[in-house]
């Protein structure tokens, strides 16, 4: 065969998979549609992710962390709080700090462009083939090897294809893997502020009425937002102009840090729940997005895709050892059980949170803000939460606890 792995989609999941088989040994190839300048870009997007202490270490474990450490920022105290545009936060909060969670940082926040671009600087510097703008436009996977077809007139035969190629993943789809979900009739508004006083570490997620306004801090007097709104007003709010824009997020996000003004760009993403069927097909397997998407609400979207990432090196590496054919049935179905469960937990949980908190009814507000109260008030369940949320529970594979493989 010509490659023992061959990824389609070249993200964030794809490179970190290729990352991980290469340091094993195992010859991989990334198929990607995207062009190399595209993902190498360093403009300031205004996009960041929240990754936990978990992906940290995984990251480290491959030797991409040191290219990021200068420039990820951590999280040292998370506040949650439960109101309304026009009234103060609810008194009923939960406040996470460094009582909770004694392995460093909970988490850290990274600008996407610094992630793209280490995880880009630690491919270069390895063997993999990487192939740039081409497409997979037939793949055949019922034989002794799976074939992959491209647009630019080559095949390629591998033992297992992986399908990193987001929530619409054609890799998915060409397999006869259907997705399930719904429609939230929400968008998230993502961009980037600058403020006047420092942010101190501290991430906060305000629950609002018309959906969840997260607010990450990045390095220096600068914090990325992820802001939810119905989404007939968030495409209102996403069209208007730059001053405007400001006007609709300062009722929101107040005065706490004090002036605010955009940098970056602005995106704005529909939302739903979308996750597949199953994880795998004969000779195939889907990480990240490609198998699960769910609401940005506890901003674990990429390290769920991370630990699918992880979970599957491991199971492919420990195949290569033992000198079976890295696509077989077995190994496929190990990964699926692994994963699975953990993946439509967090499809229900942060499904359910949304539903609890997108609302404004004065019977279940009192409900939620008790809730509140009642978690920030017991540290068995307060640390409980945290470990999730930093990646640390569970049945956590070697990258995410930092090891080899």
């Amino acid at each position: 065969m010509d490659y023992e792995v061959i990824i389609s989609g070249g993200g964030l999941n794809g490179i970190t998979l290729a990352l991980a088989l290469n340091h094993a040994g195992i010859s991989v190839a990334i198929i990607d549609k995207q062009a190399r300048e595209t993902l190498s870009s360093s403009d300031f997007t205004g996009r960041s992710y929240a990754l936990s202490s978990a992906s940290k270490k995984m990251l480290s474990a491959l030797n991409v962390w040191p290219n990021l450490n200068s420039k990820a920022q951590p999280m040292l105290e998370i506040k949650v709080t439960d109101g309304s545009i026009d009234e103060k936060p609810s008194p009923f909060a939960m406040h996470f700090n460094k009582r909770d969670f004694n392995d460093g940082p909970m988490g850290f926040v990274v600008e996407d462009r610094h992630l793209r671009h280490a995880l880009l600087k630690s491919l270069a510097e390895t063997n993999v083939a990487y192939f740039p703008e081409v497409e997979i436009i037939k793949q055949t996977l019922n034989g002794p090897t799976a074939l992959v077809e491209l647009n630019n007139e080559t095949s390629l035969s591998t033992s297992i294809l992986v399908g990193a190629d987001g929530q619409n993943s054609r890799t998915a789809a060409a397999a006869g893997i259907h997705r399930i979900g719904w429609d939230y009739g929400q968008s998230s508004l993502v961009c980037a502020v600058e403020h006047e006083k420092p942010h101190n570490s501290i991430a906060y997620q305000h629950f609002l009425p018309a959906g969840p306004l997260a607010i990450l801090p990045l390095t220096g007097n600068r914090s990325g937002i992820v802001w939810t709104e119905k989404s007939e007003t968030a495409s209102v709010i996403h069209n208007l102009k730059s001053d405007e824009y400001l006007d609709a997020l300062l009722p929101r996000f107040g005065k706490f840090l004090g002036n605010i003004s955009l940098v970056g760009s602005r995106y704005i993403y529909p939302l739903k729940l979308s996750t597949t069927h199953q994880m795998i097909d004969t000779r195939l397997a889907l990480v990240g997005d490609a198998a699960h998407s769910v609401h940005p609400i506890a901003g674990q979207g990429l390290n769920a895709g991370f630990k699918d990432v992880a979970a599957l090196a491991e199971i492919l590496c420990e195949t290569k050892r033992r000198g079976q054919d890295l696509g077989n049935q077995t190994t496929l179905e190990q990964y699926q059980h692994w994963r699975r469960f953990d993946n439509a937990m967090l499809s229900l949980v942060t499904n359910g949170v949304n539903n609890l908190f997108s609302n404004n009814n004065p019977i279940t507000r009192t409900i939620r803000d008790l809730g509140l109260g009642l978690v920030n008030n017991n540290t068995i369940l307060r640390q409980a939460l945290v470990a999730n949320a930093a990646g640390t529970s569970g049945d956590v594979p070697k990258l995410l606890r930092g090891q080899e493989l």
